[in-house]
């Protein structure tokens, strides 16, 4: 009967054992995919988050596979961003209107509140989609601006227009009033398309059946500090960030652009590779 007591107790005495040095262990925090893009301005190092993993393994894929290689900037705004990953990029002739190229496949809306539009952001360029997808291969780097209280404001505002029209257009209330849009839009009808679009937008400034948003003091401090583009937050996926090479984002960005914001003289990507 004794033996059986101390059994029992020895047994006892290893699982607690067990379930404390379980409890006391650190979880091992996944370390980030580095990738390596090489424009002709120079190169850049990024890392991508792993809290926005279809981004992140759709653009790893992409990579592995030489998509990038060899693509324009095709859309270069200063003091804003520098966009590329357009496949008809590659070998577009001078004067070429871009932007319209990709795969046949979106990538779903991955939104994390500490994930934000910094100097150096990588993110994620998207179409005007109802469910905010992203394109399955068209990306931009922020260069972005200083950002002081007052504009920083105005740029609450803004994510806050966006964030109401995208509810808008999701209500199943307001479906007859999109799916006229969405016809407009099929049958190229410019005239009608504007009609509809403008009634929306008017009609969701007073539209408040969604979860305003602000900009969270410690990311406020970023873009009065080191910049960004604010107004972009919680409507386009950022998935990464720029490590080295910020200069070669503001080389990228004070380049000569035409009227549709594509460089003069090609900015292009030589390589884009994942490093081990």
């Amino acid at each position: 009967m004794k033996f059986n007591i101390y059994l029992t107790l020895i047994l006892a005495f290893i699982f607690l054992s067990c379930q404390k040095k379980q409890s006391n262990e650190v979880p091992i925090k996944e370390e980030r995919k580095t990738i390596k893009i090489e424009t002709d301005k120079g190169i850049l190092l990024l890392e991508l988050y792993n809290e926005t993993p279809l981004h992140r393994d759709n653009f790893i894929k992409l990579t592995e596979a030489g998509l990038y290689d060899s693509l324009l900037f095709h859309r270069v705004i200063e003091s804003f961003m520098i966009q590329g990953g357009d496949p008809d990029s590659k070998y577009a002739q001078s004067g070429v209107v871009l932007g319209n190229g990709g795969l046949d496949y979106k990538i779903d809306a991955e939104f994390h509140p500490e994930l934000f539009h910094k100097k150096g952001a990588l993110a994620a360029a998207r179409d005007g989609n109802l469910k905010r997808a992203s394109s399955a291969t068209q990306f931009y780097i922020v260069q972005g601006k200083i950002f002081n209280d007052s504009l920083l404001e105005r740029a609450e505002v803004r994510i806050n227009n966006w964030l109401a029209q995208h509810a808008f257009k999701n209500d199943p209330a307001n479906k007859q009033l999109l799916d006229s849009l969405e016809k407009a839009l099929v049958e190229q009808n410019d005239e009608r398309y504007n009609f509809y679009n403008d009634r929306i937008v008017k009609m969701s400034e007073t539209y408040h059946n969604f979860d305003k948003y602000s900009i969270p003091e410690k990311q406020r401090e970023v873009y009065k500090t080191i910049g960004g583009a604010p107004h972009l937050d919680q409507n386009y996926t950022v998935f990464g960030e720029v490590v080295e090479g910020f200069d070669v984002i503001d080389s990228i960005a004070s380049s000569k652009t035409d009227s549709l914001d594509r460089p003069i003289i090609d900015v292009r990507i030589l390589s884009v590779r994942v490093l081990e």
